[in-house]
């Protein structure tokens, strides 16, 4: 029954009627149903239409001239449906089922959604920009993985006829040198804007300051940095000569866990609980890996140097980050270079000592293995190169993952290699630093976004849900629920 029938009088109580809210105002969308379906057919009279545009409660007049779309927009709003939504309740003239149309527009085909195909298209994009990010990303942690364990078991292996650990640190740091140089030749083959070396050279060391590299910014802002880098490797690899490689890696990996210790009281970072258990498991793992070897005096010596080793890494990040800030590709490049120059020019003295000394001693240069040398110096190049420059192409976390795989991975030659004993506690140790690392991989944000997935799933269950219900009674006649609704409408 159309609201032409009616007249004016009548069609103005029946508004009245609808305009009226119940005892108790309805929460599902079910709720109201009847009604809702009941106005899908009504049609506007001219009087209503007139005493509906003089009206300022009701937002579009133009709407209601098409099926009483407002209507339904204004019965949703007064009785405070939670999931209704202004902006999907009108519909376009392509968004309205087919069955609503009139036979014009049932003819006239539907304009293609060029505005949809853009914004598919621009998924695609962004979906393939992804996939090939953690197509690098796997590259990018494999090699990371691959060449912080080989420069461990190559080390090791060195310290069997060359037992001199701070020789070999200065030997390796001394092939930063190839830094810049590298970084320039990927420059000339990527760069549209070709540069001279001279001229790269001058732009990347406006990063220490509107007067570049002076004598006073070498000594107070790069020097100390060339001594905490030549501090970490060579506690690194002198902790090799006490303990094994598997437990080395896996002490190593609490530098992380210092990293946000420091930067929590140095730079104010935001605290995060999450990351505090994780220095916490970070600090029990050490004390099991402790235990696990029976506190003996080497075992003691090597874990304490390892230790000190992530130490002074996780200072070292620190400072760079309080003192120079972020860095960019050219400028990380050049910095690392100067760092191979600092360790040639200040630390070049020291070896000679330590031989004369004969605390480094060898019988003579042709006893060096320098096979193996010089392969822990190109893996550890490597390395760096990838942890530095690796962001370029994949995601940081994807390249932290590496650092920790290679626990598994030295654990594995190790097994193989050498009689060492995997007892349970090592092996807790191990799975308690690790999961301390994975843990300080996780956003800031982390626990919002859980939050956010957690909420849309449970709306979009509900959605379902009062979809199912709506669509469960399709067998019921019209005319039942017809009388039904109106009566509510009068009362």
């Amino acid at each position: 029954m159309g609201i032409i029938e009616f007249r004016n009088k009548r069609n103005r109580s029946a508004l009245r009627g609808m305009k009226r809210s119940p005892d108790v105002s309805p929460r599902r969308l079910s709720d109201i149903s009847p009604q809702l379906r009941q106005l899908k057919y009504l049609v506007v009279d001219e009087s209503i239409k007139e005493d509906l545009k003089s009206s300022r409660s009701v937002e579009d007049i133009n709407s209601a001239s098409i099926g009483l779309t407002s209507i339904e927009e204004r019965i949703l709003r007064i009785t405070g449906y939670y999931g209704y939504q202004p902006w999907t309740a009108i519909y376009n003239r392509d968004e309205r089922p087919r069955e609503n149309l009139t036979p014009a527009e049932a003819q006239v085909p539907a304009a293609p959604d060029t505005e949809g195909q853009s914004v598919t298209r621009c998924c695609l994009k962004l979906t393939a920009s992804q996939a090939r990010k953690i197509c690098w990303g796997v590259a990018v942690l494999l090699g990371v993985c691959l060449s912080w364990t080989g420069s461990t078991q190559l080390a090791k292996l060195a310290f069997r006829k060359f037992d001199a650990p701070f020789t070999l640190t200065w030997f390796a740091t001394n092939w930063n040198f190839l830094f810049f140089p590298l970084y320039y030749i990927g420059h000339l083959y990527t760069s549209t804007e070709k540069q001279s070396p001279r001229q790269r050279y001058r732009e990347c060391c406006k990063f220490f300051g509107d007067d570049g590299l002076t004598v006073k910014v070498f000594f107070t802002k790069v020097a100390p940095f060339g001594v905490l880098w030549t501090l970490t490797n060579y506690l690194y690899l002198h902790a090799l000569r006490k303990i094994n490689t598997t437990d080395v890696s896996a002490l190593f990996c609490c530098n992380k866990a210092f990293v946000f210790l420091l930067s929590w009281i140095v730079l104010r970072d935001r605290f995060m609980g999450v990351r505090i258990v994780a220095a916490i498991l970070a600090i029990a793992g050490i004390v099991m890996t402790t235990y696990a070897d029976g506190f003996h005096s080497h075992s003691v010596i090597g874990i304490a140097l390892v230790v000190g080793s992530a130490s002074v890494s996780a200072l070292y990040k620190v400072l760079f980050k309080l003192i120079l800030g972020s860095a960019k590709f050219g400028e990380a490049a050049l910095f690392l270079t100067i760092l191979g120059g600092v360790n040639f020019v200040f630390f070049s003295f020291v070896p000679v000592i330590l031989y004369f000394t004969k605390v480094e001693y060898f019988d003579s240069i042709d006893a060096v293995p320098w096979g193996y040398l010089c392969g822990v110096s190109v893996l550890l190049l490597t390395f760096n190169i990838l942890v530095n420059f690796g962001i370029a192409v994949t995601y940081p976390t994807l390249i932290s993952l590496g650092i920790v795989l290679s626990v598994p991975v030295n654990a594995a030659v190790d097994h193989y290699t050498s009689e060492i004993s995997f007892n349970t506690v090592r092996v807790i140790a191990m799975l308690t630093i690790s999961l301390g690392f994975l843990l300080l991989l996780l956003p800031e944000e982390w626990d919002q976004r859980i939050i956010k997935l957690l909420t849309r799933l449970k709306v979009r269950k509900k959605e379902e849900a009062a979809e199912g219900n709506g669509e469960a009674g399709p067998g019921l006649s019209w005319s039942r629920r017809a009388r039904s609704s109106m009566s509510n409408f009068t009362h």
